[in-house]
């Protein structure tokens, strides 16, 4: 099943340990609307989006249910420190797959 925006975000939220009124004051929006907006009840306008996205360091497209991979951000990370996660991740990658074929 195709995760939500609503699900998404709520994800989100809750793994950056942010109550609804929380990110509702990040966002300058009421705490109705995170929880219209966890429940699929609304859609965010596009500026709302943007924000959400930034504020979680993820992409529009991930929130948006397009892309499954969310992003990491290197900024300040030496070209060894990405080179390491890079290596990191493919290796999980490639047990992940092993697993999934079993």
């Amino acid at each position: 099943m195709k995760e939500t925006f609503g699900s998404r975000l709520k994800q989100l939220r809750l793994k950056n340990n942010l109550k609804q009124q929380q990110l509702a004051a990040l966002l300058d929006v009421n705490k109705r609307a995170i929880s219209a907006y966890e429940n699929d009840d609304r859609q965010p306008c596009f500026d709302i989006l943007i924000r959400i996205a930034e504020i979680f360091h993820v992409s529009t497209d991930y929130l948006l249910g397009c892309d499954s991979n969310t992003t990491i951000d290197v900024s300040g990370l030496t070209a060894f420190e990405i080179g390491l996660i890079s290596e990191l991740v493919a290796d999980m990658t490639a047990k992940n797959r092993r697993l999934k074929k079993q």
